[in-house]
């Protein structure tokens, strides 16, 4: 008779919600990271024949920064724990999370953190920016300043991390509570700023979960795409694309008539 014990998984397996067998597609051509349909055939091939190297065993940073309020916790909260909570609570310092999934049958984990929007938060929440491979700056479709601000925000945030080796993702949250015409308006100027920023754009609810899951496995499969590359390529700089540019005054957001209003406004 054996006296082995059972064998114990050094990962829990992976939630059958959380596989991605294929890549997710882009929300929009005119501001997306790639806008091809499948993955790399390198990382697919590599994948097949079991060539990630510890590709398996890595985690990609996530730093999600933006205005207070804008909805970053919500957003959090609905893709992790399909919850909504409409009581509130502005996050000190930061949250964090960590999402498991299981990309081309590969085990691959992302951290997520929440990093608080007050401005007496920021030195704190600053200090986790560090090493990030993905950038989330979140902005509120009913709040043409939260867009504003998000140029600074990412400054912010590529003040700890190296720009060519940042995946950026410019969300626009609380659809739901905007009108089509009022979203019709944001949404030029916010795929102009995401163009700027390089940064792939989307628009989703928390409250009625619109597009959020298809927003994370992109995430995921986009990190883990660059991971793979990067194992396969024997590189420690993930080159992104040209560095970014942060052009302050290169738009004029929203309506002209309530440009002086928004400039005098900064964040509180």
């Amino acid at each position: 008779m054996s006296t082995r014990g059972p064998t114990m998984s050094v990962f829990p397996p992976v939630r059958k919600d959380r596989v991605i067998p294929q890549l997710p597609h882009c929300f929009c051509k005119d501001a997306a990271l790639h806008v091809e349909r499948d993955f790399d055939p390198k990382v697919k091939a590599a994948c097949q024949e079991q060539r990630t190297g510890t590709v398996g065993f890595k985690i990609s940073k996530v730093i999600v920064v933006g205005d207070l309020a804008v909805g970053k916790t919500c957003l959090i909260n609905r893709f992790c724990k399909d919850a909504f909570d409409k009581n509130y609570k502005a996050t000190i310092g930061v949250d964090f999370e960590m999402e498991r999934f299981e990309v081309l049958g590969v085990p691959f984990s992302l951290q997520l953190w929440d990093t608080a929007g007050q401005e007496r938060f920021k030195c704190i929440a600053s200090t986790y920016y560090r090493g990030a491979q993905v950038v989330i700056i979140v902005f509120d479709v009913t709040d043409v300043k939260s867009l504003e601000h998000s140029r600074q925000w990412l400054e912010d945030a590529l003040r700890e991390n190296d720009p060519t080796a940042v995946q950026l993702f410019l969300v626009g949250t609380k659809k739901d509570m905007s009108s089509p015409a009022q979203y019709s308006l944001i949404e030029q100027d916010a795929l102009q700023v995401a163009q700027e920023m390089r940064a792939e754009y989307w628009t989703l609810s928390s409250l009625t979960g619109e597009n959020v899951k298809e927003f994370f496995f992109r995430v995921a499969s986009l990190a883990f795409e660059i991971n793979v590359l990067a194992e396969l390529e024997k590189s420690g700089t993930r080159q992104i694309g040209n560095i970014i540019k942060i052009q302050s005054n290169s738009s004029n957001l929203y309506a002209k008539s309530k440009k002086k209003k928004q400039q005098a406004a900064c964040c509180q």
